[in-house]
Parts: C-alpha cells; structure tokens; sequence
C-alpha cells in the first residue's frame, strides 16, 4: 500500500507459486520509496504453471503500490494439456442458485465444511491456508491452474493473493468445497499481460486447512465517527488523547522536517485493518513531511513524545473518497504513539 510506504513500513515480501497466488498489481508502477524498490529488486522471479516469467510480488500491501497496465490484446491464457480438466457446466456465468456478495464475487458449497456452528473456524486476512484448487477461463473453459493437477496442496497468506480469493477464503471452513466465479476487476482485468487469465474466472476451492497468523489489533468501538468529546480542527480531523505524553518533554516538538518514531494501527471506517506495526512487531521511523496522509502528519506535529492518540481523518487529508491502485478511500482512523522525536 502506498500507504505503508508513507508510514515508513513495509510489509513482509512474499512469492507464491501459480496464477491464483499472484496479486494483479505490480510494486514498481508508481515509484516506490527506496526501501520498497529495494525490497522489489531482492525478489526473484516465480515460473507459474504455464511456463512463463512473472515479476515477483510483495504482500497484498505492499503490491497495491502500483496498477498492472490494461492492453489492447485478446483475453490472455495459459497454456492448456491433453490432462486438464473440463470447466464445470457452470462456468459461463454464476447460476440462479449462486450466493453473491456486495463485492460481486458469487460462489456456490460444493461440499459443507466438517463442521457446525460455533465450532466452525473461518480463516482471516492474515493466516495462512492450506488448499487444492482447480481454475479455468469462463470465456473459453479452459483450465489456467491447478494443484489437484500438480498433486500437491497449495499454501499462501490469505491476504496475499487476488481479491476475489482474499474475500472467498475467508467465507469457508475446513473441509469445505467451493465454487467461486470471480470477476475481473478482482482478478486480473480484462486483458492482463504476461499470459495470466483474463476476464471472469472460475475456482473449485478446498480449504484443507489453516495456519493461524498474527492476531491482528482489534478495530476501535468508535471506528466509524468520532465521538461528540472528540477535538477538532479546523481542518476537519478530531482526535482524543488515549495516554498522556511524559512529563518534562513538552518542550521537544516535532516540526516537518522531524524523523519521528510511531508505533500505529489504520483502520477504514468500516473496521478492515489497513496496516499496523503491531504486526511485525516493529516501530516505523520516518520525516513528518514524507507522510502521504496529510491529516496523520498534521495531528503527529500537535503531539509530544510518548503519548498516544485515536485520530479521525476525512478522506480529503488522507486518499481520497475513491483512490483507486488497491489505496483505501473514505475516512480512516489511527492509533499512533509518538515513540521518538530527532
């Protein structure tokens, strides 16, 4: 996310194996920090399943920095074998009976989980999943992937690979089969490059298991607006002081041209975490006026070290209402300490 770049903190690389691993975006579109083109040229390159070259990627994040390019060519595919499987009868388009998300994405329970109730565990954003996959093309029926093919079962992060799969996996349960059709803009377009599918995909998906993460910072109860004792500025943001900074440092105040040592969690107004260094256990250190979230530097040169604040930013101090390249639109809402002050 370019977010994460602004803040100063990468997410974690990872490569993954197959076409349903690779995120659509490319981490070198819009010119990352230093340390993100670095992190980008230390990836080596993955060989999906039809033999051509793919640029490695970083984590879901970290790729929303840049867009891959829409080309004016036919749908693309892979290479196809006398052992492939057939498309479902069903691949054309989601039949009457499919369930469909706000997202768009539909998807039909091939095989119920072995589970009930309670007792069923659904996989987040942030662990890792254990599947057997099979995918095809819905404009011609031809399968691009598959690890039933390959014989063995896939694992990756569940954030870490096309939308469609980060939403559909996190609906399922051990043992359980789906059937996915997942549109284009949360695969890979219409038209991608490199030989990837195009246009409306289909996955038969089994979650055989899955690897816990991070447990990630839960969203704040007043998420979605500030509260009416919140401050306010002139500018629109409003924050509440969650722990006082430490006494007899008020005199050090942080300045644009300060490097500043935050310990932060993001969240949209609708709760998803967007990043936070709780995750890698690590502090992020970066200059106040390199922020790309104007609010978030705004409110950081009000405080003093060591204290921590909630703060609500409209969306015209941070991306946008609708940013578009993966960034998150609308109003968003941090917790940030101010752990350090040069």
């Amino acid at each position: 996310l370019a977010l994460t770049a602004g803040l100063g903190l990468l997410a974690p690389s990872s490569l993954r194996r197959g076409f349903a691993f690779l995120p659509p975006t490319a981490v070198a579109e819009r010119g990352l920090s230093a340390a993100a083109a670095a992190a980008a040229a230390a990836a080596t390159e993955v060989e999906g399943r039809s033999g051509l070259r793919r640029p490695a990627v970083l984590s879901s994040l970290a790729a929303a920095l840049g867009v891959s390019p829409v080309l004016p060519v036919q749908p693309a595919g892979a290479l196809f074998g006398l052992n492939d499987f057939p498309a479902p009868p069903d691949a054309a388009e989601p039949p009457p009976d499919a369930v469909r998300t706000k997202s768009g994405l539909a998807y039909k329970v091939l095989t119920p989980a072995e589970c009930s109730g309670s007792d069923c565990k659904r996989p987040t954003k942030f662990d890792k999943v254990y599947v057997d996959y099979t995918g095809w093309q819905s404009l011609d029926g031809k399968m691009f992937d598959s690890s039933v093919q390959r014989g063995k079962p896939a694992n990756f992060g569940v954030g870490q690979v096309i939308k469609g799969w980060t939403e559909g996996l996190q609906l399922m349960s051990p043992g359980a089969k789906f059937r996915f059709w997942i549109p284009a803009r949360m695969a890979y377009g219409e038209n991608p490059d490199n030989g990837r599918p195009g246009g409306l995909l289909v996955f038969d998906v089994e979650l055989i298991d899955i690897e816990r993460g991070i447990t990630p910072p839960p969203a704040p109860p007043d998420v979605e607006a500030a509260p009416a004792d919140a401050a306010r500025s002139p500018s629109g943001i409003a924050w509440k002081v969650l722990t006082p900074g430490k006494p007899g440092f008020e005199s050090f105040k942080v300045e644009p041209e300060s490097s500043v040592t935050l310990e932060y969690s993001g969240w949209k107004a609708d709760g998803e975490l967007i990043l936070s260094t709780k995750l890698t256990g690590k502090t992020a250190k970066f200059v106040v006026k390199d922020f790309n979230i104007k609010g978030l530097a705004e409110v950081v040169m009000l405080m003093s070290l060591g204290e921590q604040r909630r703060v609500w930013i409209p969306a015209k101090l941070a991306f946008g209402e609708s940013p578009g390249g993966g960034l998150p639109g609308g109003p968003l809402v941090f917790d940030v300490k101010l752990a350090g002050i040069q």
